[in-house]
């Protein structure tokens, strides 16, 4: 049996990619059949009778050569055929449950390479909304925490999250001014988009006995007025001072979270993702969840790996010997996957490790700012090591062009002291990469399968005014540099960093071809369209390139036979359309492992 003729990333004008980047992306992906993405071959012995069908549609498989298939045959969890009409329904008898695409396209279903799905999905729940678009100004923040104080007793927490200044009518920081005027009996912590950074208003601060005399504490900043006095916004660890006084979510709530955005996930296509950073109570919640047969997601979960060589032989011991992804992945449900460590903050705090000072309002300079690690370089570089001898997997936060050239140069050392192939070391965001990292990522993947970067295309998109402004006019041109990255043959895994931005990861496909802020106005244009690539990369970022960062690559991220039938069902071609319409483009079914998980009505 043979899959339909190859349609091999033709270009098409609506992606706006110029056709040079389109040719290099053909070489780069045929390359890459010799590099664990070759496709499946039809068993020898077929099934006489397949459970399930998928007939009359169009079928992007994503596997090594893009081909394009009409149908899709399943037994079980898993693809046993994908090929012609004629050719599937061979398998079909009178038991054989038959969908009826009408031409509609299927994908494989969607991945995203970073997000904070358990804490996320119970923000979803339990936080007030505080971002873009429920909030639009100051005020509209104000009025959403007025409204919560007014529901809950005296002294109790309001929390919020989502609010970006960059989105805000008055284009600034909210402060605990403002927030006073409805909440003098609550105490409140609103989280900035990035989780880098909040504002507290002054019952809070006054429970963390945060005054004019209290100093920044060590990888944090507390924003001041001129006379000294807090303003109530607290970055990176400076959060902590607020964050440890509220109390954490039960496990119940965490465990509705999971629920709650499992079935988000699979209504927009999506059935995997990378989660970083979390905790044995977290990991117990996803069990639990998935033994409930609630969670139709892949977890492929990073451990939160701490600051201190104390906490890495900590986990080292804990968990080195069962997180392994490389020899096992366990029920590839629930997958202990690697550890994940941070090397500086946020580009929005412009806190993020630079080499050069942080510019304000794009063409203005923060003077003497630079940024800063989120903890001591050297220690994080030690834990590397200690975390690669011991064979773990490693993803490590980096924003900063000299936070990414620090990580990468770290990863080189542990290399070069201990070769080890195939741990796929990734670099988190990798926002501004140096040509020195981008010449190290290329070496290291081709010499150790290491150095990958996890980016977030929808930076560019829901980050992209405050970004703009931040990081300035040369900087914000080598945001995301994933044509540069192409022609070097790097490969990357996309993920949205839920709830940094929105989850869909119809999202990321858009913006990594159309580079384009929230709320631009077609006169503003900071990140240009050199690093644009086209849609059919851009899917593979968040299916079989993804696929690969969760170890899973065998098994999901592209539509073959052998693999789990994860498989999402769409209005309309990605491949056929303007870029403009990708972004709303809509999921119709969603399969888990061979069952319908999602059905629009």
């Amino acid at each position: 049996m043979h899959l339909l003729p190859m349609r091999i990333f033709r270009f098409y004008p609506s992606s706006r990619v110029a056709r040079t980047a389109c040719a290099v992306s053909v070489t780069f992906v045929a390359a890459l059949v010799g590099a664990g993405a070759s496709p499946h071959r039809l068993q020898a012995q077929q099934p006489k009778r397949a459970d399930v069908v998928l007939l009359h549609g169009h079928v992007i498989t994503v596997d090594a050569h893009d081909r394009i298939a009409q149908a899709i045959a399943i037994v079980g969890e898993k693809i046993v055929a994908v090929g012609t009409d004629a050719q599937i329904l061979r398998l079909v008898d009178s038991r054989t449950r038959r969908i009826d695409l009408r031409g509609r396209t299927v994908t494989p279903g969607l991945l995203d390479a970073h997000n904070h799905f358990a804490g996320g999905g119970g923000d979803r729940l339990f936080v007030v909304d505080v971002g873009y678009p429920a909030a639009k100004s100051v005020t509209d923040i104000v009025a959403a925490v007025g409204a919560q104080a007014q529901k809950v007793a005296a002294g109790v927490w309001v929390e919020g999250r989502g609010w970006d200044e960059g989105k805000l009518a008055e284009h600034r920081l909210p402060n605990a001014k403002d927030l006073d005027a409805l909440s003098s009996q609550n105490p409140v912590w609103l989280e900035q988009t990035t989780g880098h950074y909040g504002v507290a208003n002054s019952v809070a601060l006054a429970k963390a006995g945060i005054t004019r005399e209290t100093r920044d504490p060590p990888n944090g900043t507390i924003d001041r007025n001129p006379d000294g006095t807090p303003t109530g916004v607290l970055k990176e660890s400076a959060q902590g001072l607020v964050r440890r006084l509220i109390p954490a979510r039960s496990i119940a709530d965490v465990e509705a979270g999971i629920r709650d955005l499992a079935q988000a996930f699979v209504a927009e296509g999506m059935t995997g993702l990378k989660e970083p950073g979390i905790n044995s109570a977290t990991w117990d919640a996803y069990k639990r969840v998935a033994a409930e047969g609630k969670l139709p997601v892949r977890v492929f979960a990073l451990w939160r790996g701490g600051s201190t060589t104390a906490s890495a032989r900590t986990l080292i011991a804990e968990r080195a010997a069962t997180t392994r992804p490389y020899e096992f992945t366990g029920d590839d449900h629930v997958v202990s996957g690697g550890v994940k460590l941070y090397m500086d903050g946020s580009g929005g705090a412009r806190t993020a490790w630079l080499y050069d000072d942080w510019n304000k309002n794009s063409t203005d300079v923060d003077v003497g700012n630079k940024g800063y690690p989120a903890s001591n370089p050297d220690t994080v570089r030690a834990m590397i090591r200690m975390f690669h001898n011991a064979g773990m997997h490693i993803s490590v936060h980096s924003i900063g062009d000299q936070a990414i050239d620090y990580t990468i140069d770290s990863y080189a050392l542990a290399m070069k002291a201990n070769p080890k192939r195939g741990l796929r070391h990734g670099i988190i965001h990798a926002n501004i990469p140096t040509d020195h990292a981008i010449d190290e990522m290329a070496r290291m993947q081709r010499d150790y399968d290491a150095a990958i970067p996890e980016p977030s295309a929808t930076f560019t998109w829901w980050l992209g005014d405050t970004y703009a402004a931040n990081f300035g006019v040369a900087r914000s041109l080598r945001l995301n540099p994933f044509a540069t990255y192409l022609k070097r043959g790097i490969r990357w895994a996309n993920g949205s960093d839920f709830s940094v931005t929105p989850f869909p990861a119809r999202y990321g496909i858009w913006s990594a071809v159309a580079r384009q802020t929230l709320l631009t106005d077609g006169t503003s244009d900071p990140f240009g369209r050199q690093e644009s690539i086209d849609v059919h990369v851009a899917l593979r970022a968040v299916t079989i390139w993804a696929a690969r960062q969760m170890f899973l690559e065998k098994k999901i991220g592209s539509i073959e036979t052998g693999k789990y039938a994860d498989l999402a069902v769409w209005d309309r071609d990605l491949y056929n359309v303007p870029t403009a319409q990708l972004k709303d483009m809509t999921c119709e079914m969603t399969l888990f492992a061979g069952k319908v998980v999602f059905e629009r009505k």
